[in-house]
């Protein structure tokens, strides 16, 4: 696939808090070769331009953005706004897009999101799981060199796949592992209310604030569709917890080898500075969870809270920034499915 331009021209489709994350990354780090051309997005430009300068949970954006038209300006880059709903209408051949971000968390399934190549994109990449019939699912930094640059359609998993699957990877490896049972303790979401509302199922119809809230989780279908060896392996629950931003994993693993609290750890930082280096890393600082806000790696194993009982039964607690950390792994899977400029 010969790209027309030393960069891939992308289009995001939803500027919600993955979308607009993936654009300040680009803009903070530098560090792909990837150019943002167009957002699609229904709310009005005004706001779409105040939402991209002042951020409640990262801060400032640290550059200049100026509304003109039907665009906005960060520095000499022009950004095409478009308020199209329907995305078989959307001329994503006439801008040239490689590849569109599908980040509405509205299109889950392979014909929703063929509806973009229909409209002339080259590829998509999704920031759901979406459904099976998808041509990859990937977790970047586990199986992305699997991508061929054949793929049209791709999904960028979940938050809590990027950020569980590269642990248990390691302690496979390691160890070996039997079974586990997963819980995500997950920040509040734009699917919860403020208040009490009769709006979505039983759980996510009660207010985000007050409470620890559980919810249901695909993440055991998400681990075993990346690493289907552990099919049936995990089961996995998870929290929503009154706070802004960033998600913990509890996970309790019973291994095939005997192992210390001293093994799992160095078998883990190990890993985050060598096969895992920028995707995992490794804390022995006892933080709590806004300390990690804002933090580009898919995972953050808090060595202080490593345990094991028995010999073989390890408890870990593991940190993800749910936005940025997931927003960076979008950015790092789309550079690697277009293997002509890798």
């Amino acid at each position: 696939m010969a790209l027309s331009s030393p960069f891939i021209r992308c289009a995001i489709n939803g500027y919600g808090r993955i979308g607009k994350s993936i654009f300040r990354a680009l803009y903070e780090y530098r560090k792909w070769p990837i150019k943002i051309v167009a957002i699609n997005d229904l709310v009005e430009p005004s706001k779409l331009v105040y939402l991209t300068k002042y951020d409640s949970t990262h801060g400032r954006f640290h550059l200049p953005v100026e509304l003109h038209g039907e665009s906005f300006h960060v520095e000499d880059d022009c950004i095409r706004l478009i308020r199209q709903e329907d995305p078989s209408l959307l001329h994503w051949g006439e801008l040239g897009i490689d590849v569109v971000f599908e980040c509405t968390g509205r299109y889950k399934t392979r014909a929703e999101a063929e509806l973009h190549l229909m409209s002339g994109a080259t590829k998509v990449v999704i920031s759901n799981p979406a459904d099976n019939n998808v041509d990859a699912t990937i977790v970047y930094g586990v199986n992305h060199h699997r991508l061929s640059g054949r793929e049209k359609i791709i999904s960028n998993a979940s938050c809590t796949s990027n950020c569980i699957v590269p642990v248990i990877v390691v302690l496979e490896q390691a160890f070996g592992i039997i079974c586990g049972n997963i819980t995500t303790i997950h920040s509040a979401m734009n699917d919860q209310p403020v208040i009490d509302s009769n709006k979505g199922n039983l759980n996510l119809c009660r207010a985000a604030g007050p409470s620890l809230i559980p919810v249901d989780t695909q993440l055991n279908k998400g681990i075993q569709r990346i690493l289907p060896e552990f099919t049936g392996c995990f089961e996995t629950t998870s929290i929503r917890a009154p706070t802004q931003n960033v998600t913990a994993i509890d996970m309790t693993v019973l291994l095939k080898n005997k192992a210390s609290i001293v093994d799992i750890n160095n078998a883990l930082n190990e890993a985050s500075q060598s096969q895992f280096n920028g995707i995992m890393d490794y804390c022995e600082i006892p933080l709590a969870s806004i300390d990690f806000n804002h933090d580009p790696h898919s995972c953050i194993v808090d060595g202080t809270q490593t345990r094991v009982s028995g010999n073989n039964l390890a408890k870990l607690l593991v940190w993800c920034d749910n936005e940025w950390g997931f927003a960076n792994r979008m950015l790092d899977t789309t550079v690697a499915a277009m293997l002509d400029i890798k």
